[in-house]
């Protein structure tokens, strides 16, 4: 009988706007080694996939080496789990279809899966996180973009095309906002970080109330979120703006799918209960009578990075192992 080595180390990858963090993660989720750089210092596709592979190879290298690891899993925004591909992102630097999974691979020689974030996100949820044990639940990721994942009847539900759960880009408003994905109205231009920018300068045109934003050298959503600690009234404004604005299309999105749970990843939903207070409020006022009161609004445990590599670690383990070192 031949013996098979069963390899029980996986490599997970997330690529956010600001850094790529990579780790080694073993068949229980052990993170055994990690590390990161940042993104935007590689804007050139070529000189990114370069540096990953080079990172890659000397993390595993000084952690037991290849003969260890089964394959690679990548989180990232607009990656498509059933091409391998980065595709169409409005806010990476690369523009148009990346084959970064074929990319990866010839510089590897293992297998690599490659996802949207929002996915890989929910599968950490659902193997480590708060969805540990549901079976129909929605992800929500806010930060530089909206993006989603459903699982229905335990299995994420990816689309014909792989694009599914793209509610950041469902309209929101007819002739809106315009939105990096060139369409206008977006519901993510008005609850992403831009958006809420863009809310808090209406807001303080619209009065000639004092705020602590008006005297601010930089606002981010975290800034504006402290001041509505301290009370300001126009920083609260802004937040309740965006969680009526959230409420309502997460209304219409759990009336289609009737969910248990909607999970809230991502820096935004930091902001606590300044968005997700009037956010739910608006949500029972428009979700479909027959779920109303009976979908949870949940914040991930999870810290945001160890979340993320392991749902990439996930991916890794679900993609057919491959080897330029052994014959498939």
């Amino acid at each position: 009988m031949d013996q098979t080595t069963v390899k029980k180390r996986v490599v997970g990858v997330d690529i956010s706007l600001e850094a790529t963090t990579y780790a080694i993660v073993d068949v229980r989720g052990n993170i055994l080694a990690k590390g990161s750089f940042p993104t935007e210092d590689y804007p050139d596709i070529s000189a990114y996939v370069t540096i990953l592979s080079e990172k890659i190879i000397e993390l595993v290298e000084a952690n037991g080496g290849y003969e260890l690891v089964r394959s690679v899993g990548i989180s990232a925004p607009s990656g498509n789990f059933l091409t391998g591909s980065i595709v169409n992102s409005p806010n990476l630097p690369w523009k148009g279809v990346v084959p970064l999974g074929a990319l990866l691979r010839d510089r590897l020689g293992l297998a690599v899966a490659v996802a949207n974030n929002a996915y890989a996100i929910a599968l950490g949820e659902h193997a480590f996180g708060c969805a540990h044990g549901m079976r129909d639940f929605i992800v929500i990721t806010l930060g530089n973009g909206m993006g989603s994942c459903v699982f229905s009847n335990g299995v994420a539900h990816q689309g014909y095309e792989g694009f599914a759960g793209e509610v950041g880009h469902t309209c929101a408003i007819h002739g809106g906002r315009l939105c990096g994905c060139g369409n206008k109205g977006c519901l993510e231009t008005y609850t992403a970080a831009k958006g809420i920018l863009q809310t808090a300068w209406e807001v303080m045109a619209e009065s000639s109330e004092p705020s602590l934003m008006r005297d601010a050298e930089r606002l981010t959503p975290r800034i504006i979120a402290s001041m509505c600690d301290q009370g300001d009234a126009l920083a609260i404004e802004v937040y309740r703006r965006t969680g009526e604005m959230l409420g309502l299309g997460l209304a219409n999105y759990a009336s289609i799918l009737n969910p248990e749970a909607i999970i809230f990843t991502g820096g935004i939903p930091k902001a606590g209960k300044w968005l997700l207070e009037p956010a739910y409020k608006s949500f029972e006022e428009h979700v479909f009578h027959n779920i109303k009161g009976k979908v949870k609004f949940l914040t991930s445990e999870l810290d945001d990075r160890e979340r993320d590599v392991l749902g990439a670690s996930v991916l890794a383990w679900e993609v057919k192992e491959y080897s330029l070192f052994k014959e498939d």
